[in-house]
């Protein structure tokens, strides 16, 4: 049976909202914080985790590390594949917190929360655990004494930057294949709204993932242009803004040349004019912040 809002408002009011980063395999405190605001009812949810060049370097060493010794990359295909079926599962067990989690952060209804962002960041999950198994190189048509191959490798350390509208969706499209294909992943998710994207690496650990090979790192712009920076980011995949983008591939380019992966612009605007946002604003109030 569907929940009803006051089932919903229940919920929430005994949630506990996670705000540390996730660094090599633990949720750890940084010296600065910041807040992190239901849009709808401008409420303070939680004191989020401001990681600068300390929780970087710390956190791209542990990647290195996990990618190096083969922790996760080095594990047989039927392995990895298990270990992200798991983590598919688990989102799917913990659906209505997450999206809880990703309504308050965000604004947006419940029920798009639970059938858009986490039964899609469940599917693509189980997608590409699916695929690890069964995407194989190629072995290219040559002359009878040459052997030509094509295979397909993880590049190394994988830093992902998503945007604030789909936080765990995003995430899942950057963080699934990369994992899959046993690469370490940092992921960098918006200051809008981080909560899901922290919750979901203590179930990644639950389900499997050794320490170093996924991590999150909240925070601001600042935070980004240092995994950008990073001589030892071997790719960096970004959704969001074309002049954000702009910076992200200069950065690149003058540090290692990583290979930069970006989705750029954006569609739909609104225009919320004063009368319209004051009588959203009662609304949020009179619903507790959470719409059906």
């Amino acid at each position: 049976m569907a929940k009803t809002q006051q089932d919903w408002l229940a919920l929430a009011a005994q949630l506990q909202f996670e705000g540390r980063a996730f660094i090599d395999g633990a949720y750890c405190q940084t010296a600065n914080t910041f807040p992190c605001i239901n849009p709808a009812t401008q409420q303070v949810l939680a004191a989020v985790s401001l990681c600068t060049d300390i929780e970087v370097n710390t956190a791209v060493h542990a990647a290195r590390a996990a990618f190096n010794d083969q922790r996760w990359a080095g594990l047989a295909p039927a392995a990895r594949k298990s270990i992200l079926l798991r983590l598919a599962a688990l989102i799917r067990e913990h659906a209505d917190t997450l999206a809880l989690l990703e309504t308050l952060d965000t604004g947006k209804p419940i029920s798009d929360a639970l059938a858009v962002d986490i039964a899609g960041s469940a599917y693509c999950m189980q997608w590409f655990a699916e695929a690890i198994d069964k995407v194989a190189g190629e072995v290219v048509p040559v002359a009878g004494n040459m052997l030509g191959m094509v295979t397909r490798e993880p590049v190394g350390v994988v830093a992902a930057v998503v945007p604030w509208n789909f936080p765990l969706l995003m995430s899942s499209w950057k963080i699934a294949p990369a994992l899959a294909m046993g690469n370490s992943v940092i992921l960098k998710p918006s200051e809008k709204s981080p909560l899901t994207a922290i919750y979901i690496a203590a179930l990644a650990k639950t389900a499997g993932l050794p320490d170093g090979v996924l991590q999150v790192l909240p925070g601001a712009a600042e935070t980004g242009r240092l995994l950008a920076e990073h001589l030892d980011v071997d790719c960096i995949t970004f959704t969001g803004s074309t002049a954000v983008g702009k910076a992200i591939m200069q950065a690149a380019a003058q540090s290692n040349l990583k290979r930069v992966w970006l989705e750029l612009g954006g569609k739909s605007a609104n225009i919320i004019l004063a009368d319209c946002a004051d009588v959203g604003a009662a609304a949020a109030a009179a619903a507790g912040g959470i719409f059906l």
